[in-house]
């Protein structure tokens, strides 16, 4: 397989967790916790990297390091999610405030603190395929991405021409 497919193959992957993400929210009316938002923007990241692989179809460890980097952003995040999750009920944080309200009033480094901590709102679980929440999925799919952009990063550069 050639890299601009691989590459192209992951970010397609990428979007489409992102679309399916926006469907639940605006299709289905789960509003996302901070915790999701900065997942989605782990998978943006990601996207764009392993998108930018495909265009340029050279230099795979220019593309493949930083979209693993990325995906291990992202299951970092999710991680966090899942523990929350799996607290019991009475310790679980206070539910904080939401994102329009920090980005109005925090500074950006309270901001990015308040977001990856996430709130007693990351913990609630509103959705489940085969038994895991949208944060398991989530973490499950950020480490096949991180391995994804591992294995393009360590092919031979040779592949990176066909």
């Amino acid at each position: 397989m050639s890299f601009r497919l691989a590459a192209g193959i992951a970010a397609a992957d990428c979007a489409g967790l992102f679309g399916f993400g926006l469907y639940l929210q605006y299709g289905q009316g789960l509003e996302p916790c901070p915790l999701c938002l900065v997942q989605r923007a782990f998978f943006i990241l990601a996207m764009a990297s392993f998108l930018a692989g495909a265009m340029h179809g050279r230099h795979p460890r220019l593309y493949g390091i930083p979209a693993a980097l990325f995906a291990l952003g992202g299951a970092a995040t999710a991680t966090r999610q899942v523990w929350l999750q799996h607290l019991p009920k009475d310790q679980l944080p206070a539910c904080g405030p939401d994102l329009a309200f920090m980005l109005e009033n925090f500074p950006l480094g309270r901001m990015l603190r308040e977001l990856f901590r996430g709130s007693g709102q990351c913990a609630e679980v509103d959705w489940t395929f085969l038994g895991l929440s949208i944060a398991e999925w989530s973490l499950a799919w950020f480490v096949a991405l991180a391995a994804w952009g591992l294995w393009l990063a360590l092919r031979a550069p040779r592949d990176a021409a066909r």
